[in-house]
């Protein structure tokens, strides 16, 4: 990074699947830009996964940049079990839809309905009412609830199609009671916690009270980002962000089960309250997915890139398109150029426009801490500063910062690799790992020379340092001092 030409505010999120699973493939990855790696449990064996974590700590220390890593938990995802062949469906014909271990019991007991569809799921036939809609196939398939019996549910076919085997199923404004975590997501926990990830994603979260359950086991090993995909976590969104660290709009399942008109109003909000609660924002699904198979995206695509940096998102995340698509290290680099092009606007690196990102202090405003991020945001546009200077051992310090949208580049000293790697995710954090002392002149000569080598500096220019006091006290963001190159 030479000055702030090379700088890059908001984070890209990569997912490792098949594609990308080498190391000459993620060593590209790493040289285009990527800020964070994805293991989807879902389609993750753990082999596979302790591969990735390597891949990402080694291409850390080769790039001396921080690279975070993010544990997605597969969670209570409801599915189609397995179906010996596919089978067509006809709207208008009843089927059944039964637990796998009870699907050929019902089968023998039904001879008014066309065939059984199974399902990973126990707990159906207690959680639906009368004519609920059950999707399937992320909604390309409808069915309606037309009778309830003890182990199963008879609903008749809203569309011609086709289900095949292990299809997510979709209950759209059903209170759902399968458990937040499972025992597969259990198992996977403790081999992403022993293999030291960053970060952890806990999917079809629902109340805040889930991802508590899942603090309760990770304790201070990971930051824990809840991904907002069902009806019931976007009624209890303030109670959830207050309960994790961070939020995902993942808009797959969220699109199933609310209407896709819905979609960009509740993503905004998300990003809204994700940044007012001091939580890392992560916008995800489909952003460029003709990518999958074309090396460029479709102006539709680079357009909604852009609309979620407008709302103020800090990390945007690609899936298939680098797990297992054709041109992996094309769309990190495609996702970059809209970063950076959005991010050239005038309002990022100058005064505010209709295009700035929100600048929010609702959550913390009349807190000594919220009062000392804003101040120092302040001074830092008053004087001009070419960079703001924050120290910190848990990034609390760094979040809050960030939550202020300054328009220069945030340079944050930790001592602390597993700080130094989640800063890696947050929006205009530009991490640098100390060795040395833990005292102030050590801390701020650290970061001085970090600026002048790398340009964003020079000599006479003021700047801005903000930390808590003393510095082994997490979220005591209580100093403000302005200092000169």
């Amino acid at each position: 990074m030479s000055g702030d030409q090379g700088f890059r505010r908001a984070k890209i999120v990569c997912t490792i699947g098949p594609a990308t699973r080498n190391a000459k493939t993620f060593g590209r990855l790493v040289a285009a830009g990527i800020d964070a790696v994805r293991i989807n449990f879902s389609h993750t064996s753990h082999e596979d996964a302790r591969m990735v974590v390597s891949l990402a700590r080694e291409a850390s220390r080769e790039s001396d940049r921080p690279l975070a890593v993010l544990a997605d938990l597969q969670g209570p995802k409801i599915r189609v079990g397995d179906l010996p062949e596919e089978l067509e469906i006809t709207a208008g014909v009843s089927y059944l839809i039964a637990p796998e271990n009870a699907a050929s019991r019902a089968a023998r007991g039904h001879s008014g309905v066309s065939a059984v569809i199974p399902t990973t799921y126990e707990g159906l036939p207690h959680d639906v009412a009368l004519d609920d809609r059950i999707l399937v196939d992320d909604g390309r398939l409808a069915f309606r609830v037309s009778r309830i019996e003890e182990n199963s549910v008879v609903v008749e076919a809203a569309d011609d199609g086709v289900v095949r085997s292990q299809k997510g199923i979709n209950l759209p404004g059903v209170d759902v009671k399968a458990p937040a975590l499972t025992q597969k997501d259990r198992e996977d926990l403790e081999l992403a916690l022993g293999l030291g990830v960053d970060y952890v994603a806990l999917s079809f979260v629902r109340r805040g009270e889930d991802v508590e359950e899942l603090r309760a086991l990770v304790g201070g090993n990971a930051l824990i980002i809840a991904k907002i995909e069902k009806v019931q976590a976007v009624r209890n969104l303030l109670s959830i962000m207050r309960a994790a660290d961070g939020v995902m709009v993942a808009r797959g399942d969220l699109g199933v089960e609310v209407d896709f008109e819905d979609v960009p109003v509740v993503q905004k909000r998300i990003l809204r309250l994700s940044q007012e609660s001091i939580s890392i924002g992560v916008t995800a699904t489909q952003m460029l997915e003709s990518m999958i198979s074309s090396p460029r995206p479709t102006r539709a695509e680079v357009s909604d890139v852009a609309n979620a940096l407008l709302d103020g998102t800090d990390a945007v995340m690609l899936a298939a398109e680098t797990a297992v698509g054709e041109f992996p290290v094309e769309a990190v680099e495609a996702m970059a150029r809209v970063i950076r092009r959005i991010e050239r606007e005038r309002g990022f690196a100058d005064d505010t426009s209709d295009l700035a990102p929100p600048r929010v202090h609702a959550r913390v405003r009349h807190s000594v801490a919220g009062a000392i991020a804003g101040a120092a945001v302040e001074a830092t546009e008053r004087l001009r500063a070419p960079f703001v200077v924050t120290f910190t051992r848990s990034g609390f310090t760094a979040r809050l910062i960030s939550a202020q949208r300054p328009r220069v580049p945030m340079l944050v000293v930790t001592d602390q690799r597993r700080t130094y790697d989640q800063l890696a995710l947050v929006w205009g954090a530009v991490p640098i790992l100390h060795n040395g002392d833990m005292s102030y002149d050590a801390l701020l000569e650290r970061a001085a020379s970090f600026a002048v080598e790398t340009g964003l500096g020079e000599a006479g220019q003021s700047f801005v340092v903000t930390a808590g006091v003393p510095f082994h006290v997490p979220g005591t963001t209580n100093y403000m001092r302005i200092e000169t190159l």
